[in-house]
C-alpha cells in the first residue's frame, strides 16, 4: 500500500502544465482540499471545491460569480507517471464552485491517485481505490468508521491517526458538523477552539459552517487517504430533527423547510456523493458493493422518520411501540429488506445514525429508552431484525451517541436470550463530548441491566475493522484527549465476529 508522500506532492506539482495564469488569476482556491468517494469496481467519486477565503461570511469561500475551468487527472502512480483519465470540469457559483467527478471504466480493486488544478494552482495529491469485481472475495477491506465531529469540542486529531491507519474505505455515519453559534454547545471543561458564525440556517451559513470544517488539516488528511462514504445524522441541519419537523416546537421555525433545502444542497457541494438534491429531497441512502466480500447499506433515519414519540428524551414511552412508527420510512425499508434478501455477499452491513439495540435505561423494575433511537420506532426495529435472519453475515455499524460500545442483536428486542441475528458496533466521536473517560459512573449498572451489550468506553476515536472471508476484526482505537492537538492512538478493545457465528468474540 502506497503512502502519498510531501516528495510525491512536489514532483506532482512539477509535472503538471500550469493553466489559467493571469494578473486577474485567484488566490490558491484548494483551501479545503481534496476528497474520493462511493467507489464502484469501475468508478469513484472525485470531490474538491474552490474557496480561496473559506471563511468568508457570504459563503462564496472569495470566489468570482463565474464558473471556473478545473482540471483533474487520475493516475496509477503518485507522480503520475501513468495517468489513466484525466479531463475538465467547471466549479459553478450555483453549486458553491464545488466539483463532482465521477470518473468511469476503471479497474476493479486498484488503487489510483488523484488531483485537481484551476487558476494556475494545483491540488493536493488524493489517493483512493476502487471496490472489488463482483463476487470477487479479495484478500480483505480494511475500513474505518467514525462520527460526531464537533469542531469546538475538540481537536481532530483521532482523522489523522485514522488516515495513519490507511483504511482502504472510510464510513462517516453523521455529526459532520455542528449547525450551533459559538459557545452555545460546551463541552466537559470548556471549548478549546470556536465556530465561526451565527447558528447555521442559511445557505451562505452552512456553506461557511462546512468551510471552517474542510480547513482542518487533521481531516484533510482523513479524506485524501481514501474513498469515504457518507449518511448525515442530526447536526448537519438541526439537532434532533425528523422529516419536516424541527427540534422544539416552543421555538417556531417557520423557515424550516427553507433551511433543510440550505442544508441538503451545502450537504452535496461538501461532500463526495453522486446525487444533487431536489429542493426540500435529498437521497442519501444507497448500496455499495465491495465484490462478493461486504455489501455496505447506507442508510438514512432522519429524513423519512415519524416525530420521536413522546416528546422525545429519555422516556418510558408505549406510544414507541405502535407498529405504524417508522425511523426510516416505508420505501426505505421495502429497499433494505429487498436488498437484504437478495443479497449474496459474505457480510451485509448497515451503515447508519443511531443506536439500533435494545437499550434500557432503568436499572431494575420499569424501563427507560431512547426516543430518539430505534428504540422509538421498535416495530421497524422488529422488521429489519427480522431481515437479518435471512442473511450470512450482518453487521450494524452506529454513530452518535459520542461513546463506543458493542452489543448483540437479539431476534426479539425483549428477550436477552433470544437468537443472536447479528452484532452492533458503535463508534464513539471523533471530538463531540471533549476528553471523555475510560466509563462512567453508570456504566456497571446499565451492563448488568443490557447483557446483550458487551463493551463500553467513553473516550474519543473511531473504530477500525478488517473484513475477511471468515471473520470482521473489530478495534476500537481511542484517543485520552482532544483538548489539545497530537494525542496517541491506542486500541481499546478488540473484537472478532466469526463467519455464520454473530457473537462478539473479545480477543
Amino acid at each position: 500500500m502506497t503512502r502519498v508522500t510531501r516528495r510525491a506532492l512536489l514532483i506532482g506539482g512539477l509535472a503538471l502544465t500550469t493553466v489559467g495564469a493571469g494578473s486577474d488569476r485567484l488566490s490558491d482556491p484548494f483551501t479545503l482540499g481534496v476528497a474520493s468517494g462511493d467507489p464502484t469496481c469501475d468508478s469513484v467519486v472525485l470531490w474538491t471545491r474552490l474557496a480561496p477565503t473559506p471563511l468568508a461570511e457570504d459563503g462564496l469561500g472569495g470566489m468570482p460569480s463565474r464558473a471556473v475551468e478545473v482540471k483533474w487527472e487520475i493516475a496509477l502512480d503518485e507522480r503520475f507517471r501513468h495517468v489513466v483519465r484525466r479531463g475538465t470540469a467547471h466549479a459553478r457559483p450555483e453549486f458553491g464552485h464545488s466539483v463532482h467527478v465521477d470518473v468511469r471504466g476503471l479497474l476493479p480493486s486498484r488503487e489510483y491517485f488523484y488531483r485537481f488544478s484551476a487558476e494556475g494552482h494545483l491540488s493536493r495529491v488524493g489517493r483512493t481505490r476502487t471496490a472489488l469485481a463482483p463476487w470477487a472475495m479479495g484478500s480483505g477491506l480494511t475500513m474505518a468508521f467514525a462520527s460526531c465531529s464537533q469542531f469546538e469540542h475538540g481537536y481532530f486529531t483521532a482523522y489523522r491517526r485514522m488516515a495513519e491507519d490507511q483504511p482502504d474505505l472510510v464510513l462517516h455515519l453523521g455529526d459532520y458538523q455542528y449547525e450551533y453559534t459559538k459557545g452555545t454547545y460546551v463541552a466537559p471543561g470548556g471549548n478549546p477552539r470556536d465556530h465561526e458564525g451565527p447558528e447555521t440556517e442559511t445557505l451562505a451559513n452552512y456553506r461557511q459552517r462546512h468551510a471552517q470544517y474542510k480547513t482542518d488539516l487533521d481531516l484533510q488528511e482523513a479524506h485524501a487517504v481514501a474513498p469515504w462514504a457518507v449518511v448525515w445524522d442530526d447536526h448537519e441541519i438541526d439537532n434532533n430533527w425528523a422529516d419536516e419537523v424541527y427540534e422544539k416546537p416552543q421555538i417556531p421555525q417557520p423557515n424550516f423547510l427553507a433551511r433543510r433545502a440550505a442544508a441538503f444542497q451545502a450537504y452535496y457541494e461538501n461532500m463526495p456523493i453522486r446525487n444533487r438534491p431536489q429542493g426540500i429531497d435529498l437521497q442519501l441512502y444507497r448500496r455499495l458493493q465491495w465484490g462478493g466480500l461486504a455489501n455496505f447499506h447506507m442508510l438514512d433515519t432522519r429524513q423519512y422518520r415519524d416525530d420521536q414519540a413522546c416528546g422525545d428524551g429519555l422516556k418510558a414511552c408505549p406510544e414507541r411501540l405502535s407498529p405504524t412508527r417508522t425511523i426510516t420510512g416505508a420505501e426505505q425499508e421495502k429497499w433494505l429488506l429487498d436488498g437484504l434478501r437478495r443479497s449474496h455477499a459474505r457480510w451485509d452491513v448497515l451503515g447508519q445514525q443511531v443506536f439500533f439495540s435494545q437499550l434500557d435505561f432503568t436499572p431494575g423494575a420499569g424501563e427507560t429508552n431512547n426516543m430518539d433511537a430505534w428504540d422509538g420506532y421498535a416495530a421497524n426495529r422488529d422488521r429489519v431484525a427480522a431481515g437479518f435472519a435471512r442473511t450470512r453475515n450482518t453487521v450494524v455499524l452506529t454513530g452518535d451517541v459520542h461513546a463506543a460500545w458493542a452489543a448483540e442483536v437479539k431476534e426479539r428486542w425483549n428477550d436477552p436470550t433470544s437468537r443472536t441475528v447479528a452484532t452492533e458496533l458503535v463508534s464513539t466521536s471523533i471530538t463531540s463530548g471533549g476528553d471523555g473517560s475510560e466509563t462512567r459512573a453508570e456504566t456497571p449498572a446499565l451492563l448488568a441491566e443490557n447483557p446483550h451489550v458487551k463493551y463500553f468506553n467513553n473516550r474519543r476515536g473511531y473504530v477500525r475493522t478488517r473484513f475477511t472471508s471468515r471473520e470482521v476484526r473489530a478495534d476500537f482505537r481511542g484517543l485520552d484527549y482532544v483538548s489539545k492537538p497530537g494525542a496517541p492512538v491506542t486500541t481499546k478493545a478488540t473484537f472478532v465476529i466469526e463467519d455464520r457465528n454473530p457473537g462478539l468474540n473479545r480477543v
